[in-house]
């Protein structure tokens, strides 16, 4: 359920479109499989005797169309989508259409959709006594590649996945899956663990450094549509440990002296972490500041583009975070890029 043509397809068209037409591939069954049991089917394979070249067929615990996993996908993903079927779209013309609102190209949209229009379920059901794996269902296979997705994204080094990414807009960041990234990087002529000491102190008392009247107006707002606004403060103004509120923020990963992850508890159209990762480079310290938002439909990418000015005042700029976290504490020496 993770990776591949078809699967960005799904998901590209449920993501963005909140009204579908769609044609008659999509009432045909599939039996997809999770990612992980497939390689349990091919790990028990090595050991597996058999005589002559028999086939195994495999696939998941569920039948259903291609219709039913993108229901579920919206589901879980909490998203409401109407899907208007329509009889008259050839191949041709949906490949064209998917090559405008997927990340696919239309020849390989085209192709994609030849297949689709033969049901791919299995027949031969001897890989279940013969292999002695319970294959998972849609929506459980589903779950699990949304959770592996979010913590590979977690663990993602931005330093080096922006620099394979291709050329970086200034406007809007740049998309990785459904997930949208900015990331800034400021150099101060300080050692990572007085760079970091800054870094942890922000929220609560001390504030943000840079755009704090921003900040407030933008906790004033989350707070009249039933957030926490940046009342709840912090519990330590020196400390931080992996759930504690920080403000609309909610501590999700330290590493002293190198990462602080914040996942936000504030109102919003999907999810956003701020992420701050501190190295050591030229006697000094590099510091990444990366704001990551996955949209929930239409009004979450509306979210993020319409109020990308303001982003790039508060929310990205982190060499005038950074210009005002040196005021603020001496230590830490503000470089040249």
């Amino acid at each position: 359920m993770r990776g591949g043509p078809s699967c960005d397809m799904i998901r590209a068209l449920v993501e963005r479109l909140p009204i579908m037409i769609t044609p008659r591939w999509v009432s045909i069954h599939a039996q997809p499989i999770a990612i992980t049991d497939l390689v349990q089917y091919l790990l028990a394979a090595l050991g597996l005797a058999v005589v002559g070249n028999p086939i195994f067929e495999i696939g998941g615990a569920d039948r259903v169309s291609y219709r039913d996993i993108m229901r579920e996908y919206a589901r879980q993903r909490g998203l409401r989508r109407l899907m208007i079927p329509v009889p008259v779209l050839t191949p041709w013309l949906s490949s064209l259409w998917l090559g405008l609102v997927t990340p696919l190209y239309a020849r390989v949209g085209r192709t994609l959709i030849e297949s689709m229009r033969h049901p791919t379920t299995v027949h031969e059901t001897s890989a279940l006594q013969r292999f002695g794996i319970q294959p998972k269902g849609i929506r459980e296979a589903i779950a699990l590649a949304l959770r592996h997705e979010d913590r590979e994204l977690a663990e993602t080094r931005w330093s080096d996945a922006l620099s394979v990414a291709g050329p970086v807009h200034d406007w809007g960041g740049v998309r990785f899956g459904s997930r949208l990234v900015d990331s800034r990087v400021a150099y101060v002529d300080a050692p990572p663990a007085q760079a970091f000491a800054a870094i942890r102190r922000i929220g609560g008392a001390t504030g943000w450094y840079y755009g704090n009247q921003l900040w407030r107006l933008r906790g004033l707002l989350d707070l009249a549509v039933g957030g926490p606004g940046l009342r709840r403060g912090r519990r330590d103004p020196e400390r931080v440990s992996p759930g504690d509120t920080l403000d609309f923020w909610r501590v999700e990963a330290v590493e002293p002296g190198r990462l602080l992850r914040l996942a936000a508890d504030m109102q919003l159209p999907g999810r956003a972490w701020l992420q701050f990762e501190v190295s050591a480079k030229n006697g000094g310290s590099t510091i990444r500041q990366t704001a990551l938002f996955d949209p929930v439909g239409l009004g979450g990418l509306l979210y993020w583009y319409g109020l990308w000015p303001v982003h790039r005042l508060v929310f990205a700029n982190a060499r005038g975070m950074l210009q005002r976290c040196e005021r603020a504490h001496p230590q830490v020496r503000i470089g040249p890029h």
